[in-house]
């Protein structure tokens, strides 16, 4: 064979192998699992769809009360009961849940806190339709809870005792409560005592109401569930204190003297 004849065959040769060791080393397009993504979706579905804790307690004239851990813009419910301390000139602090409520609503309560128009002496009411797809609650209730040095579980039973007296007056079968003590700032009272406190004197008034009923003092209705909304650092605390309160506020309707409420004459 010819000297250039054997040089042109060992070119394309060396040429051929050189470009298959480049194929070879050249990265490769990533080939993903064909399951990879629908396995993260369904991961993530799955993360968003756990259950949220929630633990019900059966209190006096089957009254179910639930601790739930939830943000109050988040439950569905006909009334959304949301507590605060007097306004102050200097602003008010809000923050976490209730900061994160009024920004759904639309600065709605700083209007209102801001304004004069609510500005959170103790008992004092306020109740509004939230605006179009703002919130789930259905309706809102603003109750006072007057000067914050002034803050006491007495207090705390006094706002239970008008919280659920408000809700009767407006017919609202599904209830839930946030205090909102610490989105404000306050940390002088055990959110426990704060939720037992109050769900005691709801229980005692509702029994009140239910007695008004049964004398035709007051138009049939029911309350489905009172809920208490409570943060995931503060569930379990609240949930051991709820079951507590429910217990004494039940043992108290039990030992309560029926009253005839016309005659004020005994009717046992």
């Amino acid at each position: 064979m010819k000297p250039v004849r054997l040089f042109q065959l060992l070119s394309v040769a060396l040429v051929s192998v050189g470009i298959t060791q480049a194929i070879a080393q050249s990265p490769q397009e990533p080939t993903l699992p064909s399951v990879s993504a629908s396995s993260t979706y369904i991961a993530q579905a799955n993360q968003s769809a756990q259950p949220v804790p929630q633990q019900s307690f059966t209190a006096a004239n089957n009254l179910k009360i639930t601790v739930k851990q939830v943000t109050p813009y988040n439950q569905e419910t006909d009334l959304q009961i949301l507590c605060f301390f007097k306004h102050k000139a200097s602003g008010d602090k809000v923050l976490s849940a209730i900061a994160d409520l009024d920004k759904q609503l639309g600065g709605v309560i700083s209007s209102l806190r801001n304004s004069g128009d609510f500005v959170g002496n103790e008992l004092e009411t306020l109740w509004f339709v939230p605006p179009s797809n703002s919130i789930k609650p259905k309706t809102v209730l603003l109750i006072g809870l007057g000067d914050e040095q002034t803050l006491s579980l007495e207090k705390m039973h006094r706002i239970g005792t008008v919280a659920l007296r408000e809700a009767v007056k407006l017919k609202a079968t599904r209830v839930s409560f946030a205090p909102g003590l610490r989105d404000q700032g306050n940390a002088k009272l055990d959110t426990g005592d704060v939720a037992s406190a109050v769900i005691q004197n709801v229980i005692l008034a509702y029994n009140t109401e239910k007695q008004l009923q049964k004398q035709g003092l007051a138009q049939p209705f029911t309350i489905n569930e009172w809920v208490i909304e409570a943060g995931p650092d503060y569930y379990k605390q609240t949930v051991a204190k709820i079951e507590q309160g429910v217990a004494l506020a039940n043992n108290k309707v039990a030992t309560r003297k029926p009253v005839s409420y016309i005659t004020n004459r005994s009717l046992a």
